[in-house]
């Protein structure tokens, strides 16, 4: 049986308060952490699939043109060497999040610098690679390859559905008391998730067993199916435990499918894994970024006039672009508004969704806008973003679902001690060390997806969650968890939640932040079938049964479930769809961060000192696992702020950083007392659970809070991501 719900109207019964049972919200331990810490976790390289061999995949030493030859004969003289893959389905790059459907193939045709365009297998990982490594590759070189977004003769584009003019921001520029009107620059990134990407494929006649580390099974089937010409129905996927994700692996990427080629052709299974230098180079990059942000208000501080223009880029032909604008569109008023994005078509590797697409870098920019308007005015910055929280949409006139920015702004002010902070930029010094406080809002777009879940109550009285969606690290497998648990009457020691496969129904899968919400919603709506079952049997209303402690029972009695069931199991499917609420409320996610960093007034080093974030995402449905998602970003805002930086040589394209030693992620001395408060809240609007996203909002402006302490503490403005210190070094006061 399936529960099938569309969200067409806000849900105000929150029966997830009313079950009383104390386990969701809580900060349960992760069930799969005692597995993951021991060992016993079995990541995509760690199956043990017997007679399995492996592959290397070979990369392109050009940015564009075509291959003319592999030179694999003399390759293939090699006992260890099993084949050499030319095969035209070959991925040229991964496909995009929700993509559902194959990638640009044939990889004779290069894109950009480290493309995969074959597969060497062999008996050992070794020998592949040594194999990849020698073998012969001749190119027919395009002599126009662009790799500078900015360079005058780069072709650009105008996606049509992300131009906004409204009213006359340049009027508004004019009569206003204070404006700003700079450009800010950030950095490309990559996802570098601690686990490489990794796929093992076998064959049993026509049917294809996939084992590899992906985010959204449930388009990934598809684009597996059509890139290799079958019909999904003949693939199981298998992705049980994601060594993190932030977007790489959203789409189905090369190695899976030069694995299943590989695996067909030579009757045996193949692991292709990547390096890191591969998963650099072929995985979704964030794009770098010009902002343009103009901003216009009155004496009172209302903004009157909203620019934001923007250039990102990527390959020719990628419908994907960087939303960089996505939440100025409602974060703040102003009648005059000019919002665009300009994408530039050249040669690096595939632009893509990173943790946070759009406001991971629109965000931080738009903040550090309303810092330098806060400063031109004479407001005090949290008072500048209060005074600017508009009523109804600024653009679509739409009301927005539960939003306690406000709340967020005044509970980090307090917890921070705000009024405290140092009012004259580079005025507090501690010796060597100029001390300085900065703020940034948070806004992340909320997004409720369809999703199913197959809930089964056994006859003992425990339960089961079955659903394709994935843990990327998130928490799924407690949250699922805790949901079964509180609808059911369950402790959590009595429901099993079982992940990552594509013979469980189809959930949304782990990105956009809506897995929580949108698997979660599935998960409630079969239990609260299953409860009808369990009232019939006792000849009682749904709404009068009380569950607990593996008892069901009314107000008079209680009887375990093991009798009530009487031997028979009962399953349900939940299937939530998004619907009206999606369309007429803005939902969003909203918060705060404060900072104090300390820069070296010698060096220009900059260490942040302490951090706070203030956050609110609807009902949160375990304390831990949302405090860490919140913390994970907070740290990646402060690589975005410091250090992080794709770096491409603009002669051939090629990655420079494409290593971990690199490309500079934050490390535990970079890391301070980091604090994350989570306001109380419940969406009606976002879900059934009232619950909406928080994977992604804890990046959403971070670097900002860290940039604006930096100009607090130095009186230098940079504009340019990320704040290295040798872009402070010669503005720096004598000392």
């Amino acid at each position: 049986m399936t529960a099938h719900h569309k969200m067409d109207k806000p849900d105000r019964r929150n029966r997830l308060d009313a079950m009383r049972q104390g386990l969701l919200g809580t900060a349960m331990d992760r069930p799969d952490g005692p597995l993951k810490v021991s060992g016993r976790a079995t990541y995509s390289h760690e199956w043990d699939v017997p007679d399995m061999v492996h592959g290397v995949l070979v990369r392109a030493t050009i940015a564009k043109g075509r291959v003319t030859d592999i030179g694999s004969s003399d390759l293939l003289k090699d006992e260890a060497i099993h084949a050499v893959i030319t095969d035209d389905r070959l991925l040229r790059r991964p496909a995009q999040g929700g993509a559902d459907e194959a990638p640009p193939q044939g990889a004779k045709q290069v894109d950009y610098f480290g493309q995969p365009i074959a597969l060497v297998v062999a008996e050992t990982f070794e020998q592949a690679r040594h194999g990849a490594n020698r073998l012969t590759v001749h190119y027919e070189a395009a002599g126009n390859a662009a790799f500078d977004p900015e360079a005058p003769d780069t072709e650009t584009d105008s996606p049509e559905d992300d131009q906004l003019d409204q009213g006359d921001l340049e009027q508004a520029m004019r009569e206003a008391a204070f404006t700003v009107d700079q450009v800010y620059r950030t950095a490309g990134h990559n996802s570098a998730a601690m686990e490489p990407h990794c796929a093992i494929a076998s064959w049993d006649g026509d049917k294809l067993t996939l084992r590899g580390s992906y985010q959204m099974l449930n388009f990934n089937i598809n684009e597996l199916a059509d890139a290799l010409h079958i019909v999904p129905e003949n693939i199981r996927m298998l992705s049980p435990y994601v060594g993190g994700g932030f977007g790489s692996k959203l789409g189905i990427s090369p190695e899976a499918v030069a694995a299943a080629i590989a695996a067909k052709e030579i009757g045996r299974p193949v692991c292709v894994a990547l390096s890191r230098p591969q998963v650099f180079e072929t995985t979704m990059r964030r794009s770098e970024t010009r902002q343009h942000v103009r901003l216009a208000c009155g004496e009172d501080g209302l903004l009157t006039g909203v620019g934001h223009e923007c250039l990102v880029s990527n390959l020719p032909g990628e419908e994907f672009y960087e939303p960089v604008t996505q939440a100025t569109h409602f974060l703040y008023g102003g009648k005059h508004r000019k919002l665009g994005i300009e994408v530039a078509r050249i040669n690096r590797t595939c632009g893509g969704s990173v943790r946070a697409p759009g406001e991971a870098v629109g965000m931080q920019v738009l903040e550090n806008a309303m810092d330098e308007l806060a400063e031109a005015a004479g407001i005090d910055p949290v008072e500048l973003r209060k005074r600017n929280i508009p009523e109804r949409h600024p653009e679509d006139d739409i009301p927005y679902s539960s939003r306690r920015f406000a709340d967020a702004l005044d509970e980090g002010a307090r917890l921070f001690e705000w009024e405290k902070r140092n009012r004259q930029p580079g005025s507090v010094r501690e010796g060597d060390w100029l001390i300085g406080h900065g703020m940034a809002g948070a806004a992340r777009v909320n997004i409720l997806s369809e999703a199913k879940a197959r809930v089964t109550l056994l006859a003992d009285g425990s339960a089961v969650v079955e659903t394709d969606m994935t843990d990327i690290g998130t928490g799924t497998y407690a949250i699922l968890t805790q949901i079964a648990g509180e609808m059911l009457g369950l402790p959590a020691n009595r429901v099993e939640t079982r992940l990552g496969d594509t013979d469980f129904p189809a959930g949304p899968g782990s990105g956009g932040s809506w897995g929580a919400s949108s698997s979660g919603s599935a998960v409630f709506l079969a239990c609260e079938e299953i409860r009808k079952k369990i009232a019939g049997k006792l000849g009682s209303d749904e709404a009068d049964l009380k569950l607990a402690d593996g008892k069901a029972g009314t107000d008079d009695a209680a009887r375990p479930l093991a009798e009530i069931l009487n031997g028979q199991d009962i399953s349900a499917i939940g299937h939530i769809e998004p619907g009206k609420t999606l369309e007429e409320w803005q939902q969003a996610t909203y918060g705060c961060y404060f900072a104090e960093v300390a820069v070296n007034a010698v060096t220009g080093e900059t260490r942040v000192k302490r951090m706070l974030g203030v956050f609110a995402a609807g009902r949160i449905l375990n304390e831990k696992t949302a405090t860490s998602q919140c913390y994970g970003g907070m740290i990646w805002g402060i690589g975005n702020a410091l250090t992080e930086e794709l770096v491409f040589d603009n002669r051939d394209g090629h990655i420079v950083n494409h290593d971990l030693a690199e490309y500079h992620i934050p490390v535990n001395l970079d890391v301070p007392q980091i604090e994350v408060v989570l306001l109380k809240e419940r969406d009606e609007w976002a879900s059934p659970i009232q619950a909406k996203g928080i994977g992604e909002l804890g990046i959403c402006g971070a670097a900002a809070a860290v940039t604006n302490a930096m100009y607090n503490a130095t009186g230098i403005r940079l504009r340019d991501y990320p704040a290295t210190l040798d872009k402070l070094l010669t503005e720096l006061p004598e000392h």
